[in-house]
């Protein structure tokens, strides 16, 4: 395998050698405005998966654990299809899935020196106020006639930003899935391990109007008819054929530091996977009482697990493969190179400096968001601060309102997912998790003012079981 990542907007660049390789199509086949290209094809499933257009009626193929949450969603305990599969045998059986999007991409546009320009001499937390502006003045000039969603993003640390512009769609409906016994087959053990041996994989179509543009679900509707899609081989593949990888990764921290590698290994890391590796198993408990409270929870337990193992293996692989070394030594190679390049003269020190000033702090962090706010009551109460923000600013009353019904669809959203029993648990043992790792210097008021003035106890269990007690007994947040 050949090394790197590129945005299909500069695939030109690269061209050249991916066909030595023995790449047979156009780098215009690959990406295009124009004319239809593998990027039609390639889609922005779910808000963080991709996906690919197989079929000229709107069908796609997407990974299971991608679907898992939509199809748990279309499953009762009574008619479990995460749990037994789904096949629909025509267009009619086929199941809408609530709030699940497919993005096409449209264009991507650079847009480095607008944003820079605009951006200016800003510093600190200046600078992601205007990045705000001029994100929101771009994507709604890319969006004029209301057709697309646009936004743009931030890479390589802010010396590139992008512009995206998608067209999204929200009607879209479960064809097919396998029984999850196949789908994730080998579970969290196998995640992240290779070879693995599992179906990974289910099926949906996306639906329009009749003028094959996007529309809210209308049993009407018909099958999407995308600008390409993939021509499906059953004829396998020979050694030496060529091959890629095309869609939506995410992001990716191979430029830290050697100073963020060490905060990885060290702090970052290992109190994800501790906080987890307890999250998980207070749901595994509850969730193995009911199978109701499992199947609401399948999915959450799913999203955490994968990034528990994920931590795992990713320290892991770090210290296998040396690599706080190699990155103190290429830095060593750049600080000579700044011998005769003054401006980057001090550049590593003032990462030194940085990362020695936040470390104390990023347990802290790291914990405040994965134990904090592993429970929903704590999300809900949080989405109050934009309130008490515009309430100290004094802004109008609609303005007001508005935050409100959010909440109240937050709130109501969140509370049919939410088993109480087992929120109730989570607050109670994670901010006992907190309180017992992290240095009281950077305790919350609440825990010395409040919790063991009020309910304390020799048992610091029983003080926040006694907390959450009361928390939950006499909260209206839990009112729906």
């Amino acid at each position: 395998a050949d090394e790197g990542m590129w945005m299909p907007l500069i695939i030109s660049q690269n061209y050249d050698a991916m066909q030595r390789m023995g790449l047979k199509l156009s780098a215009e086949q690959i990406y295009s405005i124009n004319h239809s290209s593998l990027k039609d094809a390639i889609v922005h499933f779910g808000g963080g998966c991709t996906a690919e257009m197989i079929s000229e009626n709107g069908l796609l193929l997407t990974n299971h654990h991608c679907g898992y949450g939509s199809i748990a969603s279309l499953s009762t305990v009574a008619n479990n299809y995460l749990a037994n599969g789904f096949m629909a045998n025509s267009l009619e059986e086929e199941l809408p899935a609530k709030g699940l999007t497919v993005k096409f991409l449209n264009r991507i546009e650079d847009v480095t020196d607008r944003v820079n320009k605009y951006i200016g001499d800003a510093y600190g937390k200046d600078v992601n106020t205007r990045f705000d502006e001029i994100n929101k003045e771009i994507s709604t000039d890319a969006n004029e006639d209301g057709a697309y969603e646009s936004e743009v993003k931030s890479f390589y640390a802010g010396n590139k930003y992008y512009l995206f512009v998608y067209q999204k769609f929200t009607d879209v409906r479960l064809v097919s899935a396998p029984p999850e016994s196949l789908g994730k087959f080998g579970g969290d053990t196998d995640n992240w391990m290779w070879p693995r041996h599992t179906c990974d994989f289910s099926m949906f179509r996306v639906y329009s109007n009749n003028d094959n543009k996007p529309a809210a679900y209308n049993k009407n509707n018909r099958p999407y008819v995308p600008k390409h899609h993939l021509p499906v081989s059953l004829k396998g593949v020979q050694d030496n054929d060529y091959a890629m990888i095309m869609g939506y990764p995410g992001r990716t921290t191979r430029y830290l530091t050697s100073y963020g590698i060490d905060l990885a290994i060290n702090v970052s890391n290992p109190s994800v996977v501790k906080i987890r590796d307890k999250r998980l198993s207070l749901m595994r408990e509850e969730m193995g009482k009911d199978p109701a409270v499992d199947l609401m929870y399948s999915s959450n337990y799913a999203s955490i697990a994968n990034y528990w193992k994920y931590f795992i293996g990713q320290t892991e692989q770090l210290k296998n493969l040396n690599i706080l070394a190699q990155k103190q030594n290429e830095e060593k190679q750049f600080t000579r190179w700044t011998d005769d390049n003054k401006e980057y003269k001090g550049l590593m020190l003032d990462f030194q400096k940085a990362y020695a000033s936040y470390t104390p702090y990023a347990k802290h962090q790291t914990y405040f968001r994965e134990a904090i706010f592993a429970n929903n009551l704590t999300r809900i109460a949080a989405a109050f601060e934009p309130v008490q923000k515009a309430i100290e600013a004094k802004v109008g009353k609609d303005s007001i309102d508005k935050l409100c019904k959010r909440i109240v669809m937050f709130q109501k959203g969140l509370l049919e997912s939410t088993n109480i029993a087992l929120d109730k648990k989570l607050f109670s043992n994670l901010n006992l998790r907190f309180y017992q790792d992290i240095t009281k210097a950077q305790h919350p008021s609440v825990y010395s003012n409040i919790v063991f003035k009020k309910y304390g106890s020799d048992n610091w269990q029983q003080t926040f079981d006694n907390y959450a007690d009361y928390v939950y007994g006499n909260t209206i947040l839990l009112d729906t």
